[in-house]
């Protein structure tokens, strides 16, 4: 209605057209045109966009073999022929859809379900032929890749390109085409749209080649499905395409590129935890094991393989499976590992797998996994403060709630390698040693007492004065519990410098905020259950100084003068009583 039909011009019915162009090219330019044609039809809109998906697929198919001499291969010739004569009919179908003269809208449907079928069909004998070894990279024509301001339909066309030469290419051409592809999803976030809803059959024959016998072609797959796996919209196609079962078969006969780039897709398919289970029966747990074993094993695959078992080990049944090939030793041993990624990936995956289940803890005692953890933290050996920060956060999860723990942490030195960091470390590793020293106080009355031993009180008291609240916070509520402890009440109250200090704090008037002398006022308060330490709160001068505090209303103040003024009423009837 009104659109000129390109077929008036280039009929392949014609005898002249013929006889100036090979079948080929004729071909191309029909199924082109018809595609150009197909975009003014209004009707039957779904149909339509089938048969152009189909008819593009067919056209970037056609164009990579056009150089091709279609005289030389009769059956290619014969295919030729049949891929004409269907784009004619469908001409036609195309013609009477513009014009509205189609006799029935059921009949125009059967009609174009029936030429949506001869087109697939067409598809698959073509590429069949080409697989063969009709073409080949020294005459192919290259398609130049789109340019940044590239419209959709030539992405699109690209994308259809790549996708023939993958299907019907040699060796070096698929090799060529999965780099070009790996290329655009990286560098063009529209490409990976274009794909997921248009072009979706390249992902299957993506995750196909993943099975190739051409080691190259495996790897470059391996890095295009491990790209396309960080997309939510990839990740549902290639799950249904296979791809988990293709990726495992990597890490079993990859090269190490490859088996990288398939631990890499694993780890992010399985933060679904419903693919964890697909994993498990492709046998995927027991190739990642035998990968994080390896002598061969990089760093990074092995980073990459235990980032995957981390994901798994939240079903208690494949946790369970790991614990039975030997997955707490192979990792307690890779925590010794000199390369920091190993070394931290394989800490983090014994939290993991030990998390709430005190009997994998017992066994990570068993098997040395307290003493590797401690190493980690010697002052003496080289590690950096991400492994080390790494270890202390383990050491805190997996061993403070269990007095055997607690008592081999001991026996490994830990408490003076704490201390050591707490006293030397940087501003941000000490305060995470403050940290764990606060929440070790509060663990147990052996914890306290070694604590003590070892000195934490002037370190909890030194980091009273500091600028952050919460870190003044937890010095002062660590030191509080320790003094809980009469021993450590009295190696406290013996020491003047503690004493003096904690007063000389309290005596600096408006340059204390109103939390600091809570603070302060609380680690007084607990060493009135001391009676050398009332004695010289009364005496040290600074009594004036609380008694204003308890004047002002401050509770705590007003709390500690009591304490104080009954303790010194004791102290008078006690002498009045033994005169």
């Amino acid at each position: 209605m009104g659109q000129e039909n390109p077929r008036q011009e280039q009929s392949c019915c014609s005898d002249s057209s013929s006889s100036s162009s090979s079948s080929l090219r004729q071909a191309i330019e029909l199924v082109s045109s018809l595609i150009s044609f197909s975009h003014g039809i209004r009707v039957f809109a779904v149909k339509w966009q089938m048969l152009r998906n189909k008819l593009e697929e067919l056209n970037s198919s056609l164009i990579a073999i056009q150089n091709c001499d279609s005289s030389e291969t009769p059956i290619l010739s014969a295919v030729l022929s049949s891929i004409i004569e269907a784009t004619n009919t469908s001409y036609d179908l195309a013609r009477r859809c513009v014009d509205l003269s189609y006799s029935g809208k059921l009949l125009m449907q059967s009609d174009l379900d029936l030429m949506g079928s001869k087109f697939d069909s067409l598809i698959k004998n073509l590429l069949g032929i080409c697989s063969t070894g009709v073409l080949t990279q020294g005459f192919a024509i290259v398609v130049s890749r789109p340019g940044i301001s590239a419209s959709k339909d030539d992405l699109r066309f690209y994308v259809r390109d790549l996708l023939s030469r993958m299907k019907i290419g040699d060796t070096e051409m698929k090799r060529q085409a999965l780099i070009n592809l790996n290329d655009v999803v990286v560098e063009d976030s529209r490409y990976v749209k274009i794909i997921t809803a248009e072009i979706s059959d390249i992902l299957h024959l993506v995750i196909n080649l993943l099975h190739s016998s051409e080691i190259e072609i495996q790897e470059v797959s391996a890095k295009v499905v491990s790209w396309l796996s960080g997309f939510d919209s990839c990740k549902c196609l290639l799950i249904g395409s296979g791809a988990i079962g293709s990726l495992v078969r990597v890490l079993e006969c990859g090269n190490e590129l490859g088996k990288e780039a398939a631990a890499r897709s694993l780890q992010k398919l399985t933060q679904n935890s419903d693919n964890s289970w697909s994993v498990s029966a492709h046998g995927g747990v027991t190739a990642l094991l035998k990968t994080c074993s390896s002598n061969d094993s990089n760093g990074e695959l092995i980073g990459a393989s235990c980032g995957v078992l981390k994901n798994l080990v939240g079903v208690e049944e494949i946790k369970r499976f790991m614990i039975e090939e030997g997955a707490v030793s192979v990792f307690i041993k890779l925590s010794k590992s000199k390369d920091e990624s190993v070394q931290i990936s394989s800490i983090e995956f014994l939290q993991n797998i030990a998390f709430g289940d005190d009997s994998v803890k017992q066994l990570i005692v068993k098997q040395g996994g307290i003493r590797a953890l401690v190493h980690v933290l010697d002052p003496k050996i080289t590690a950096t403060y991400k492994a080390r920060e790494v270890a202390l956060r383990a050491i805190e999860n997996l061993c403070f709630s269990s007095m055997d723990c607690f008592n081999t942490l001991i026996s490994y030195g830990f408490i003076d390698h704490l201390l050591f960091f707490l006293r030397h470390g940087d501003v941000s590793f000490q305060e995470l040693s403050l940290k764990v020293a606060f929440r070790l106080s509060g663990t147990s009355e052996e914890a306290k007492k070694a604590m003590g031993d070892a000195g934490f009180m002037s370190e909890f008291i030194r980091f009273i004065d500091a600028k952050s609240f919460e870190v003044k916070e937890m010095a002062a509520e660590g030191l509080i519990s320790l003094l809980s402890v009469a021993k450590n009440r009295k190696r406290f109250v013996q020491d003047d410098r503690n004493m003096g200090f904690l007063l000389q704090l309290l005596d600096q008037g408006e340059g204390n905020s109103g939390n600091n002398n809570k603070f302060l006022i609380s680690i007084l308060i607990s060493l009135t259950n001391s009676n050398s330490g009332r004695r010289k709160i009364v005496n040290s001068g600074y009594l004036k100084n609380i008694e204003k505090l308890a004047e002002a209303e401050v509770f705590d103040a007003k709390r500690l003068v009591r304490k104080l003024s009954a303790n010194k009423f004791r102290s008078i009837l006690s002498g009045l009583w033994h005169s």
